[in-house]
C-alpha cells in the first residue's frame, strides 16, 4: 500500500491507492481530476467553516452522515470517507438512512451497499410519508413538512448515537437556489449556511459539499455507478419554486459559463456597508472626517 505521505500538494496521492468506495472508478484523467476536485473542495469547506475542532484537548467528534440514496449523498459519503481514511478528517463517521415509508422505497439498496463497502451505518424506519400525505392539503408542496419531520428524526438518531453533528449533502447549487428563493419569495438575503447550530443548541448541522457543484456530484455518482434511489415523494410534484429557480440558474450558466461560481463567490464576499440593513452596519455612526476632528464646543 502507498505510504500516506506520498501525496501531492492537496494531500491526495498521485497513485491509485483509494478507499473501497472508489473501487471500480474509471481510470481516466478526467475522472481523477473530478474526484480530486470534489475531495479538495470538501476539505476546503470543512476547514473554512471550522467544522472540526482540531485543538489538542478536544474530544474526538462523531458525525451522522445522512444518506438519501441520491447522487449528492453518495458523493458526500465517498468524499468524507476518503478524507477520514487518509487521516485528513479526524472524526468518526456513521452513515444513516431514514426510510420514511414511501411506497415502493427499495429498503434493501442502501444497507446492502453500505455493508459491502464496510461503512458503519444505521438504517431507521419512520413513517413520515403518511403524516405528510395526511397533513398537506392537495395542491400544496410536501417539502417543508417532510423536511421538518425528517430533521427531527435525524436529530433524535444523532443524540442516540452520541454524535455531535448531523451532516447533510446540500451542494453549491442548493445553496444558490435557496438564496434566490429567499430573495424572490421570502424578502430576505439568506441561504443554507455550511455550519449551523440547531435550535436546542446541542447539535451542529454541517454541509461539507457547500463548495461542490451539482454537476460534479452528478458526473461522479454516474461514473461510479452508485445505486441511485429517486425521491418519489417530492420528485413527483411539478411546479415547485425550487425547480423554477434551478432552471433559471442553469439557463444563466448556459448563457454565461462560470456565472454560478461568481454568484457563489459573492455569498462569501458581502459588504454590509453597501447593503441596507442597519442591524449589520452602523449607518447612524457614519461621520465625515471634518465632523470627527472638530473640537468640542466649550460649555
Amino acid at each position: 500500500m502507498l505510504d500516506r505521505d506520498d501525496s501531492d500538494s492537496d494531500g491526495l496521492p498521485e497513485a491509485d491507492d483509494i478507499h473501497p468506495l472508489f473501487h471500480g472508478a474509471p481510470k481516466t484523467t478526467e475522472f481523477r481530476k473530478l474526484r480530486k476536485r470534489i475531495i479538495r473542495e470538501t476539505r476546503e469547506a470543512i476547514d473554512r467553516y471550522a467544522m472540526v475542532d482540531r485543538s489538542p484537548t478536544a474530544p474526538r467528534q462523531k458525525w451522522l452522515v445522512c444518506l438519501s440514496g441520491g447522487k449528492d449523498s453518495y458523493t458526500l459519503l465517498a468524499a468524507l470517507t476518503e478524507l477520514q481514511w487518509r487521516g485528513l478528517l479526524p472524526v468518526d463517521l456513521l452513515a444513516c438512512n431514514l426510510d420514511q415509508g414511501q411506497p415502493g422505497f427499495p429498503a434493501t439498496v442502501l444497507p446492502e451497499f453500505l455493508t459491502r463497502m464496510g461503512v458503519p451505518h444505521r438504517i431507521e424506519y419512520a413513517d413520515t410519508y403518511s403524516i405528510v400525505i395526511d397533513k398537506v392539503p392537495q395542491g400544496r408542496t410536501y417539502c417543508a413538512l417532510c423536511s421538518r419531520l425528517r430533521r427531527g428524526n435525524l436529530y433524535r438518531i444523532a443524540r442516540e448515537e452520541g454524535c455531535n453533528a448531523v451532516i447533510l449533502g446540500h451542494h453549491r447549487d442548493d445553496i444558490l437556489a435557496t438564496f434566490f428563493l429567499n430573495l424572490f419569495h421570502g424578502g430576505k438575503l439568506a441561504t443554507m449556511p455550511p455550519k449551523l447550530l440547531n435550535d436546542e443548541g446541542d447539535l451542529f448541522v454541517y454541509r461539507p459539499l457547500a463548495h461542490v457543484a451539482e454537476a460534479d456530484c452528478e458526473a461522479f455518482s454516474r461514473a461510479m455507478n452508485y445505486p441511485i434511489i429517486p425521491c418519489d415523494l417530492c420528485g413527483s410534484q411539478d411546479g415547485l419554486q425550487r425547480q423554477a429557480i434551478a432552471r433559471m440558474l442553469d439557463d444563466w450558466e448556459a448563457k454565461a459559463p462560470g456565472r454560478k461560481g461568481k454568484m457563489f463567490s459573492a455569498l462569501m464576499n458581502t459588504r454590509p456597508s453597501h447593503l441596507l440593513d442597519p442591524a449589520l452596519f452602523d449607518f447612524a455612526g457614519l461621520a465625515t472626517r471634518t465632523a470627527q476632528s472638530a473640537p468640542d464646543k466649550p460649555d
